[in-house]
């Protein structure tokens, strides 16, 4: 199955942010694109791993981390000099700029080295980055359970420092979802996750 098949795409067509010696990721095509067919069950397609968070609590990655949530999602992993800190930082400023609204958008950070992050890790790179939030989710777990999760959500590398450095936004109960290039900026990439926020029937 193709991942996101049938939902709405948005990516901001501006410089990638990518880890030391990998190409920056290719913003070929238009702006925003609608893909055609239909939506798969979030639950089914997104899976109810088990994972485990930053404080060691297992959570059901469908259940408890996405359902019924607008969603920003990256993947990190702890021992990374580059990138992961300055998308963290960035994600960071993000909450900033949406205020009084930032609530309204739960952020999870999936580990692509689950073998090294434990929830001791994760705990320690949120707080080194600013982003020990109880609004932000930062999960790890078994190896195959993450090669599961990150290859539903199109995100799995052969190595940890491989991963897509792209965010993405998701309505998960209205099956909206975009891709949003982690450069953007902060109040750009807010205004995206409160348009997401906003009931269907209330957007122009």
């Amino acid at each position: 199955m193709r991942p996101f098949s049938g939902i709405v795409l948005a990516l901001f067509a501006t410089l990638s942010l990518a880890h030391e010696g990998h190409a920056p990721e290719s913003a070929a095509g238009p702006a925003a694109q609608e893909l055609k067919g239909g939506v798969p069950d979030a639950r089914s397609y997104f899976t109810d791993t088990p994972l485990r968070d930053q404080d060691g609590r297992e959570r059901r990655f469908y259940s408890d981390v996405l359902a019924g949530r607008v969603v920003l999602l990256n993947v990190i992993y702890t021992r990374c000099k580059d990138a992961c800190p300055l998308i963290t930082r960035k994600l960071r400023e993000v909450r900033a700029a949406l205020g009084a609204q930032a609530g309204r958008v739960h952020f999870v950070s999936l580990s692509s080295d689950p073998e090294h992050d434990s929830p001791r890790a994760l705990k320690a790179f949120a707080a080194r980055q600013g982003a020990d939030d109880p609004n932000w989710t930062f999960l790890g777990g078994d190896k195959a359970d993450m090669e599961l999760v990150l290859a539903r959500l199109g995100q799995l590398s052969q190595t940890p420092e491989g991963h897509s450095t792209l965010l993405i936004a998701g309505d998960v109960p209205n099956k909206r979802w975009s891709k949003i290039r982690p450069d953007a900026p902060p109040a750009a990439i807010a205004q995206r996750l409160l348009l997401l926020a906003e009931p269907p029937a209330g957007r122009r």
